[in-house]
Formats: structure tokens, C-alpha cells, sequence
């Protein structure tokens, strides 16, 4: 089963998230737990944590269709130490955030090195950060998401990532999501039959495609290699339709959230409407 949906708002509330996911008729959603331009909140009240169960139990969301995300605020990579520290205490939060939601993942950008260290320095103080954090927090698995190469950010190559899963150690509990339009920005052909098939190979080689924990299935405004970061409607951008076509034919892909980022909110319900089509057409092959 395809798990195709969108990045919701939370606002008046987490509890509304899965509304706002059924509404458009998504059968799997991403969030934030907060304000994700703020270091704290409020920790979220039981009363809103068993309303938000409640409502995706209504409309049929299983933990394993839901990805929230973090703020992006926090660098793991952060070379300084205290702040790192605080970096790390705000990442701590927010997988006690998901577990009070009883959500099982959380999706982050792994960090950036600020250009004062070394890459592999780099991916090591973030592999640290997260084994800190998981071993703090039990029962949610961090997933790691590939970012676009811009600036100093890690985790645009493959082999960074996998690099950092093997220095956290903790394969149960940690995991990758695919950001179609980061991947492509960093240099990798997702446009071509051909590009397709090597990078889900190579993925799969480095990473292994049972550690895929989900996808954002974005379209970009960049050329590959770009290092963009700049998202578009499905379609509308230099991937096009085709590629998330594949992608949801692709049984490869099944049981994981996919999650549109495309910045027009109105197209979502169609977008995600037209994937689903695909998807089961495939099935009843």
C-alpha cells in the first residue's frame, strides 16, 4: 500500500494534523510537533495527545504512515560545543515530543559543519548527537534526510549518510528519508529510467532500501547538481510527472510515508488524487 500524502499544518493544534491530512485525502501525513521557528514550546498536553490518537485512529493513520519532522532550527553538526548541547537538548525534546504522540520516526536534516570542521568530522559529531539522543529517548527511530548540498549542510551524498548510520550504531533505530528534489539538486539522476534505477542501486548497496523509512516526494526548480534547494509542484519543475509516476508504481516503495513538500497547497488533493491512480493501477496488474 502507498502511504501518499502531504505536510500538514498543526495549527490550533497537533490533533488537527490528521484532519487536515484526511481532508485532502492523503493516506499518510508529515508535521511539526511545534513551532518550528522556535527553540522550546509548551510540552504537549495530555489532553491534545490523546485527542490527535483519537483523530487518526478516526480516519485510519498507523504510526508507520506518519513522519514529523523537526525544527529546522537545530544543527546536530554544530561544531561549537555548547552549542551543540543545546542543539542536542531541543532534539532530545522533540523525540519526546513524537513519543508522547506516539508517533515511532522523526525526520531531520542531519546538520552542517559551518565550514569549521572537516566533512567526516562533521558527520561524526552529528552520528554522536544522535546516538546521544536515541539513547536518551526509546522507541522512536531518527531518520535521517539527504539535503541538497547547499552551504555547508551534510548528508547530500549517499555515502555520508551511510556513514553516519554506521557511527550511530543503532540500525533499529535509525533510518533515511529520500527528498526527490534534494537528491537531484545534489547531483543525482532521478529524471532518467537509466539515473532512476542507478540511484535506488546505490542507494540500496550503501544504505539498503529496508532502512528507506519515507520519501518527500518533491518536484525542483534546479538543474541536477544544482545544489538548489527550491521545490515545485509534480510536474511543474526540471524532474517532472514521470518520476513520481515510477515512484508509485514501484512496490519498492510501499508501507512508507511519501510526502509532498510542493509549495502550492491547493494542488495537494489532485496531486496526491493522481499518484494514488497510478499506484493502483500497478496493483491490480
Amino acid at each position: 500500500m502507498k502511504f501518499i500524502g502531504a505536510h500538514v499544518s498543526i495549527s490550533k493544534g497537533v490533533e488537527n494534523a490528521p484532519l487536515n491530512a484526511a481532508a485532502i485525502g492523503a493516506a499518510g501525513f508529515a508535521m511539526f510537533t511545534k513551532n518550528q521557528r522556535q527553540w522550546s514550546a509548551p510540552a504537549i498536553s495530555a489532553q491534545s495527545a490523546a485527542k490527535f490518537r483519537e483523530n487518526c485512529a478516526k480516519h485510519g493513520f498507523t504510526a508507520d504512515m506518519i513522519l514529523p519532522h523537526d525544527s529546522y532550527l537545530i544543527n546536530l553538526g554544530q561544531p561549537d560545543p555548547v552549542k551543540r548541547e543545546n542543539a542536542l537538548k531541543a532534539f532530545i525534546d522533540e523525540l519526546k515530543r513524537c513519543a508522547a504522540l506516539g508517533l515511532t520516526m522523526l525526520n531531520f536534516h542531519p546538520g552542517s559543519h559551518l565550514k569549521l570542521v572537516t566533512e567526516k568530522e562533521g558527520c561524526l559529531i552529528i552520528a554522536d548527537s544522535v546516538k546521544t539522543a536515541l539513547e536518551e529517548v526509546p522507541g522512536v527511530c531518527a531518520v535521517f534526510e539527504n539535503t541538497a548540498g547547499q552551504g555547508s549542510n551534510l548528508g547530500y551524498t549517499f555515502e555520508q549518510l551511510a556513514d553516519m548510520l554506521e557511527a550511530v550504531g543503532m540500525p533499529e533505530r535509525t533510518g533515511v528519508c529520500i527528498d526527490t528534489c534534494h537528491a537531484y539538486a545534489a547531483g543525482y539522476d532521478l529524471a532518467t529510467n537509466e539515473g532512476f534505477e542507478k540511484t535506488f542501486d546505490t542507494f540500496d548497496r550503501l544504505i539498503g532500501l529496508k532502512n528507506l523509512r519515507g520519501m518527500h516526494l518533491n518536484d525542483s526548480k534546479g538543474v541536477m547538481g544544482g545544489k538548489l534547494d527550491r521545490h515545485s509542484p509534480l510536474g511543474a519543475g526540471t524532474l517532472g510527472m514521470g518520476l513520481f509516476e515510477k515512484i508509485a508504481a514501484d512496490s519498492r516503495f510501499d508501507n512508507i510515508p511519501l510526502i509532498l513538500e510542493t509549495p502550492d497547497e491547493s494542488l495537494w488533493s489532485q496531486e496526491i488524487a493522481h499518484l494514488r491512480q497510478i499506484a493502483t493501477q500497478r496493483s491490480a496488474v
